[in-house]
């Protein structure tokens, strides 16, 4: 329904709807030019005889490989590769009393929103699961405007003032000289920069933890990163941060997974991304909201406007307010993903900014950025940045614009044209900043507030579990291990003295220098549950499970697990060593999705083996079958066999296998009926730590 000012009420469907006239289906057309004339010939260009040169005046030639020239822009500096899903946003209740912001007030109304996930570090042509920071890109489409949440898997940053974000990315970009290494920071530039910038050291810990390796863009949370501010009608306002809570729990690949998986599939993320929305499974996250109160802002022993310092769930609770689901794939990756443009500084009454000097900084460089990406000031036109709701206003021409302007006036104010577009008021939807009160003199320095880089990466490293803190060594260890330099190496040892002795001592003992003989590491004995993955959600739903058969498999087993899987959500994979139709012991004929020479075990969540003497004595011809089972056994995952299956089994991970966590075995009839279920649930407990593993 209309209101006077030509706006109208959103749902889910309005973006798609505007979306739906520039939607193309080359199915069943002629080909024509851009201008629409249908051509006759795409084969061969117009030549002056059959060997003779090309002539000038082919304009569908020139045509054609003038859009081929031009058919790519500059990727983005950092957060280059991305991928995206549309959904809609609902909140849970009117958020009436916090913020006057439209779209957080009626749980009926579903909120069109374009997502896109992205690495941080790599070029476009990277790969989906080295260690880096996740990018979290939210576009609401509200009917106020265009609402953009840009934030990371990572609640906390490198840096706290924007100045010096050329410094840090120029750091851990490719070093100049040779190009390399691309999607890493395990060079000397990056970690010289570490070193002789001290405020990164929470943001480290977090980027050396298994938070920087997701298993999945579906199992990750996403976090607003800045101190923003709610304000309501009244004008009352408060600081606020954003949360983006998955719920399929938080979880992540081991190192050495990631690795291999990154050569045996580059795409791993964005695949289980399109792959699940594509299947009918739903992409869920709950929003939730951090809320200080404007006389409470000096009252912790941090800056709540700090970018390097998160807010403790346990001193200032999350406040879940509604849920975002993603259930489209992007149409094109080029037009959605690749010409998204997202800026911070796109909100809505009701959302404003803090004086945080690196958001400060985002609120200029973000649409800087765009102008030089999307070739001109017109972005806003493309069509996955075009907001739902009517725009009016005296910004004309430039390249690429697509609205055709009537009329001869285009400055304001203006008697010609009644002074239309005219300003709205603050009553009538008119975006009114917050009126705080700035004073101080010029100056090029940070407050003494800003100066603690040390408490809050021992918080972290206190709320870690030891599996947690043994991976956050490792990482240290490879990626230190890398810096060819001894004294960048003996700088970064020292520096995490700072945060805590023993991570310093275990850090020096993997890469070549001596621990610092003093201890310095922060008293701080806090720990903070909420940052751990071990106390995440832990679910089964959508996670996906090898099943390695042959012909001859024992079809009454693989029929009951399957039962299981299909109640519980999961998705099975046949994987022999051919493609085709096997044949089990009851006549049973299933597809095989996979061959042990296309897959590996890091692109699964689990194994499982059904019986059946033919079967397995099939597979015990294949080292690939051995080594599928051995490689996940040594990841912790869930692996579940069943009669002969047993046997390969214990022959591939050892003869302690079947008595290890996480091994779920059934050799006689009395253990079949709840296998199945014994099966999914450890699927579900994602990782079996407790396994040893040698």
């Amino acid at each position: 329904m209309n209101n006077n000012d030509g706006r109208r009420n959103v749902n889910e469907h309005s973006k798609d709807q505007q979306l739906e006239q520039y939607r193309s289906d080359n199915r069943g057309k002629k080909m024509t030019t851009n201008q629409g004339l249908r051509v006759s010939e795409d084969e061969h260009s117009l030549k002056a005889g059959v060997r003779g040169p090309t002539l000038m005046e082919d304009f569908h030639f020139r045509e054609k490989m003038t859009h081929f020239d031009h058919e790519r822009i500059p990727e983005r500096v950092v957060h280059a590769r991305g991928f995206g899903a549309h959904g809609y946003f609902q909140v849970y209740e009117p958020m009436t009393k916090y913020t006057k912001a439209k779209f957080l007030q009626d749980p009926s109304v579903k909120t069109p929103v374009f997502v896109r996930f992205s690495t941080v570090a790599g070029s476009r042509g990277s790969g989906d699961t080295v260690r880096d920071v996740r990018g979290f890109a939210t576009k609401f489409y509200t009917e106020e405007g265009n609402y953009d949440l840009v934030g990371n898997n990572i609640p906390v940053f490198f840096i706290q003032d924007a100045i010096k974000f050329p410094d840090l990315v120029h750091s851990f970009k490719p070093e100049p000289n040779n190009e390399m290494p691309q999607a890493s920071t395990a060079h000397d530039t990056f970690w010289d920069f570490v070193a002789n910038n001290e405020e990164t050291a929470h943001m480290i810990m977090w980027a050396m933890s298994d938070r920087a390796i997701p298993r999945s863009y579906r199992m990750m949370e996403g976090f607003g990163v800045h101190t923003f501010r709610f304000v309501n009608e009244e004008g009352k306002a408060r600081f606020v941060k954003f949360h983006w809570k998955p719920v399929l729990g938080v979880h992540s690949l081991v190192w050495d997974e990631a690795q291999t998986i990154a050569g045996k599939d580059p795409d791993y993320h964005r695949r289980d991304l399109w792959e699940a929305i594509e299947r009918g499974d739903e992409v869920e996250y709950e929003l939730g909201v951090q809320m200080i109160d404007e006389e409470d802002e000096f009252k912790f022993d941090f800056d709540i406007l700090d970018p390097t310092k998160l807010w403790p769930e346990e001193m200032v609770p999350v406040k879940i307010i509604g849920k975002m689901t993603l259930n489209r794939n992007q149409d094109n990756v080029f037009a959605e993903t690749e010409q998204a443009a997202f800026h911070p500084g796109h909100v809505v009454p009701g959302i404003d900014f803090t004086n945080d000097p690196l958001l400060q900084g985002r609120l200029f460089s973000y649409t800087d950025t765009q102008l030089i990406r999307l070739g001109g000031p017109n972005f806003h036109e493309i069509p996955i940045n075009r907001p739902v709701c009517p725009f009016h206003n005296n910004q004309y021409d430039g390249y690429h614009r697509m609205t055709i302007n009537k009329g001869p006036v285009a400055y304001h104010k203006n008697s010609l044209q009644n002074n239309d577009p005219a300003p709205a008021s603050e009553e009538e939807g008119g975006y009114v900043h917050y009126e705080e009160k700035v004073e101080g003199k010029k100056i090029r320095r940070r407050s003494e507030s800003f100066n603690d880089h040390y408490s809050q990466a021992k918080l972290f490293w206190n709320s870690m579990s030891p599996v947690e803190k043994e991976h956050i060594i490792s990482a240290f260890r490879f990626e230190v291990g890398k810096v060819k330099s001894k004294d960048v190496r003996r700088q970064v040892v020292h520096m995490f003295n700072r945060v805590d002795r023993e991570l310093a001592k275990q850090i020096a003992a993997g890469v070549g220098v001596e621990p610092p003989e003093k201890d310095e590491g922060s008293n701080v004995t806090f720990k903070s549950p909420a940052l751990s993955q071990e106390n995440t959600v832990k679910l089964p739903q959508t996670r996906t499970v090898a099943i390695l058969a042959e012909q001859g498999f024992d079809d009454e087993d693989l029929s009951r697990v399957l039962k299981e899987f299909k109640k519980a959500d999961i998705i099975p994979d046949i994987v022999s060593s051919a493609l085709g139709v096997i044949k089990g012991t009851g006549g049973t004929e299933i597809e095989v999705g996979n061959t042990l020479q296309t897959v590996d075990s890091v692109l699964y969540d689990a194994v499982y083996i059904p019986g059946g003497q033919e079967s397995i004595e099939r597979l015990q011809l294949h080292k690939a079958a051995s080594d599928f089972i051995n490689e996940a056994f040594g990841h912790y995952k869930a692996i579940g066999a069943a009669g002969k299956g047993i046997d390969l089994l214990l022959s591939a991970a050892g003869s302690h296998a079947a008595a290890q966590p996480g091994i779920i075995t059934s050799r006689d009839d009395k253990s079949k009926d709840d296998f199945g279920k014994k099966l999914v649930e450890a699927i579900g407990g994602h990782r079996h730590w407790d396994r040893q593993v040698s």
